[in-house]
């Protein structure tokens, strides 16, 4: 069984990843989910527990009955990592090396292939700081996906929006099969 360990950010577009995780695990896969502080202002961890089955992840520093460090185990055995939605300031800080929360510390030590969706306001998506980190995360292997243009949540239009969920699934599976043939070559 392969494991996928979804990082889910702060963004309006988050309750998009609950079908995601829904969909990964229907199919399957053993689906861990990670969220930011800020993710949990829109879902509620105990919906992503449900839809993954697994415990959900969102603090660096909750309390444990056994020893373990969390970030580099699932890192080390997630066989892709997906963020989603991925916003400006996780870009942001991925693509500076910074790691100062349970996500962006995970990513920095998986050895797998990451998968990011970025979502966001139109004109964050196209500030030039923006585009440059994510210039820099496809520069040093992450795979970012496009984002749609239209409608936005904040009554917007423009370019921005997230990838349907549908879309971001069959990315996932290429990406997942992708590795599966690397290994096998």
């Amino acid at each position: 069984m392969k494991n996928i360990v979804v990082g889910v950010c702060g963004g309006i577009a988050c309750y998009k990843a609950v079908e995601i995780v829904n969909q990964l695990k229907k199919d399957g896969y053993n689906v861990n989910v990670i969220m930011t502080k800020s993710a949990q202002e829109f879902v509620r961890p105990l919906t992503f527990q449900v839809m993954s089955g697994n415990i959900v992840v969102t603090d660096m520093f909750d309390p444990i009955d056994h020893w373990d460090t969390t970030h580099i185990d699932l890192a080390k055995n997630a066989d892709l990592f997906v963020i989603v939605p991925a916003t400006a300031n996780v870009i942001g800080k991925i693509a500076s090396g910074i790691a100062d929360d349970m996500l962006t510390t995970t990513v920095m030590v998986a050895k797998c292939p990451v998968l990011i969706a970025p979502a966001m306001n139109s004109a964050m998506y196209e500030n030039a700081f923006v585009q440059t980190n994510i210039s820099k995360l496809t520069d040093n292997g992450y795979k970012v996906l496009k984002t749609k243009e239209g409608l936005l949540a904040c009554g917007d239009e423009g370019q921005g929006k997230l990838l349907d969920w549908e879309e971001i699934v069959k990315e996932i599976k290429e990406s997942i099969e992708k590795e599966n043939k690397y290994l096998r070559s």
